[in-house]
Formats: structure tokens, C-alpha cells, sequence
């Protein structure tokens, strides 16, 4: 029986690619699952109660709030992970996970969620994230290090998969590499579609400068509508200064109380421009539409005028622009969790498990599969 390993950058926090790793693990319940740091307490209940394999970096100081501060540390974990027993690696990257060295003879695929941002779009990400001048002459020099450590990372992976074809153009321009695309799964037994709709859009999303959520506070204040945004994160001071009294912000939310709040709202504002984005999908297999921005993985996700409304350019006045289009459209909750569901955790599994059969012969069944590179092997 060949042993497989999932390695995924950091658990930190609880977004989409954690949810992508989640359910990989889920797939491959044998498989060990290795990292560089976990923040136990921030992770979902069943990765929680996961067997999770940490690098020497768990014991720097406060590993769970300082994790950003160690960007320079992370490529020496990865390099240093001893994988030598395992004949299938399966990384989990939007940053580093990429760079693990395998041993001779094994496979390495490598789920992509993005190119480290912060080094292939620095002047977004500084800009976005307002950094001041003196830290961007000093981040300037160590991202460039940085960039080329990645593209040499980037050549260590058998097989690219990419999470949208945004995400997949990517890799080819920056890392000069081919990606499937897989898009990630999306819980949708999770939501339920309510049969009451309130009058309120709603945000989910971390809190951080890029996703943009100051122009959904901005033009609900404008308007007077209604809004709740669901989620935590370092912009949250900024966005409660700049918000009038129909914006209310609920923090972090466990499961049901972000449920309730996504089948009866009017719709979510989808407002960053995201590599993928699984807001749009989990509020649709709720039975509510979008409001996105024409631009990165809505563009994948959302279809006009039948899950959601696009708004043009990043600007208050177009936003507020298609929140009045939006009071002359109707709605089939039907329809909106029948396209969700393409993209459930069970067509993302078939969909993996497809990919391991064709590229590189691992079966995550239990039958003997003649591989792609001529041997037997058994997941």
C-alpha cells in the first residue's frame, strides 16, 4: 500500500483553501497530513480533531497572530520536511507547500489557490494592504528573494491543479507550467434556502483591505440599506469608521448563525476580486443571489442575470448602480442551489480522484490501478 502525504502551507485561519485541504483529507483519510504551523483553534471541528504533523515553526512565539511576520521562514520548513516515506505528495499552496522536496520516484501534485500574491502582485498587495514607505523599501528587496525562490519552488511539482482558469493563466505566466482546473468544493448540505427573505444584504468575508468590502459599506451607507457583514480581520476598525447606521458588523460567526443569515438575506455583496471565491457558491445552494464584481473567479462562478448581478468597476457608484437593478430582478431559489451544487465537496472528490486515475495512476479507491507511469499502486 503506497503511502500519501497532504501538505498544506499554514493552518492559520479558516478560509477556502483549508476547506480545499479538508475535504483532499476527507477523500484520503489515510493520507498524513503535514504543515509548517496549525492554530488549533481556528480550524473547523473535523480538522480539529485531524492528526495534524507541525514544522519547527510551531514553536516560534505565537505562531497563530504572528504568522505573516515569518513570510522569510517559511520556504526553509518546507525544504526541511522529511517526505522521503511517502509515494504521493498531494500540496495544498497559495504560497509555499509548493517547494517540498519528495523522494525519487514519487508523484508530487500540487493544488495551486494562487501565486504568492504578495510577491508576483506586490504593488497591489502593499497598496491594498497600506503599507507605509519605509516598509515598502524594506519588503521591496526580501520579496524579490522571495519571487525567485518560488519559481524555482514552482519547478518542483509533477502536475499542477488550479483552482479557476484565472488562477490557471497564472501559473502558466508567472511559473511558465500547464494547470488543470479544478474549481473547490463547496459545502452545500451546509445551507438551506429560508422561506422568508429580509431586506438586508450581507458580507462574509475576512476583513482585509483587498476583498474590497469598504465599497459594500460605502454605498449601503449611501443608499441607507441595509447591511451585515459576517467576518473578522484587520480592516474591521477602518470599515466600522467609515460605515453609517444600516451597516452592522457581527464578527465571527459559528456555522448556524451564518446559515440563518445567508438564506434570508436579499443578497450577498461579493466585492474583491477574488482567484476563485466560494461566497457566491455557498450563498446560491442557499436559494439568494449575488452582487460581484466583473472580474477573477466570479466571473467563473456567477452567471448574469440568472445566480447574480455583475457591477462594472470597483467604484461606489457603480455598486450602487446595480443594487437598484437589483430591486427589478426576480429570483428562483431552485435554479440558484442547482448551479451551487456543480460544484459540490462530491463532484470536487470525483473530480480529484478522476484527476490521481488519469495523471499520475494513484486510485484513491481500493483497487490495484495501472498507473499512468507504468507501476501498480494502492491508495
Amino acid at each position: 500500500m503506497s503511502r500519501v502525504a497532504i501538505v498544506h502551507d499554514n493552518f492559520a485561519q479558516m478560509g477556502g483553501a483549508e476547506r480545499v485541504t479538508e475535504v483532499i483529507h476527507r477523500t484520503m483519510p489515510d493520507a498524513d497530513l503535514l504543515t509548517t504551523l496549525a492554530a488549533r483553534e481556528k480550524l473547523s471541528p473535523a480538522l480539529q480533531r485531524t492528526r495534524i504533523q507541525t514544522s519547527w515553526m510551531q514553536l516560534l512565539p505565537k505562531p497563530g497572530k504572528y504568522y505573516r511576520h515569518y513570510f522569510l521562514l517559511y520556504p526553509f520548513a518546507i525544504e526541511g520536511m522529511d517526505l522521503s516515506p511517502y509515494d504521493l505528495v498531494i500540496t495544498s499552496c497559495f504560497g509555499y507547500a509548493k517547494g517540498v522536496k519528495k523522494r525519487k520516484g514519487a508523484v508530487h501534485v500540487c493544488y495551486c489557490h494562487n501565486p504568492m500574491r504578495w510577491v508576483w502582485r506586490y504593488e497591489d498587495y502593499v497598496e491594498r494592504d497600506r503599507f507605509g514607505r519605509i516598509s515598502r523599501l524594506a519588503l521591496k528587496p526580501l520579496l524579490s528573494a522571495l519571487k525567485q525562490w518560488d519559481i524555482k519552488a514552482a519547478a518542483r511539482p509533477d502536475f499542477f491543479i488550479a483552482n479557476s482558469r484565472v488562477v490557471a493563466e497564472r501559473i502558466r505566466m508567472f511559473y511558465g507550467r500547464e494547470a488543470v482546473v479544478i474549481p473547490p468544493p463547496i459545502d452545500t448540505e451546509r445551507f438551506k434556502a429560508s422561506p422568508v427573505v429580509e431586506d438586508y444584504f450581507l458580507v462574509l468575508s475576512r476583513l482585509v483591505p483587498y476583498k474590497r468590502i469598504d465599497l459594500a459599506v460605502e454605498a449601503c451607507t449611501r443608499m441607507g440599506r441595509r447591511l451585515v457583514v459576517i467576518g473578522d480581520g484587520p480592516d474591521r476598525a477602518r470599515l466600522k469608521a467609515i460605515a453609517g447606521d444600516s451597516v452592522v458588523f457581527l464578527g465571527r460567526q459559528p456555522d448556524h448563525i451564518v446559515n440563518r443569515y445567508a438564506g434570508s438575506c436579499a443578497a450577498l455583496l461579493f466585492t474583491g476580486e477574488e482567484d476563485f471565491g466560494m461566497a457566491p457558491l455557498e450563498i446560491n445552494s442557499a436559494g439568494r443571489p449575488v452582487i460581484a464584481y466583473r472580474g477573477g473567479g466570479a466571473l467563473e462562478t456567477v452567471i448574469d442575470r440568472q445566480t447574480g448581478l455583475f457591477f462594472e468597476k470597483p467604484t461606489i457608484e457603480s455598486l450602487c448602480g446595480a443594487m437598484e437593478e437589483f430591486n427589478l430582478q426576480t429570483w428562483n431559489p431552485r435554479r440558484l442551489r442547482e448551479h451551487a451544487e456543480r460544484f459540490s465537496a462530491t463532484a470536487f472528490a470525483e473530480r480529484f480522484a478522476q484527476f490521481l486515475r488519469t495523471y499520475t495512476g494513484f486510485d484513491t479507491g481500493s483497487q490495484v490501478h495501472e498507473g499512468s507511469r507504468g507501476r501498480e499502486v494502492r491508495v
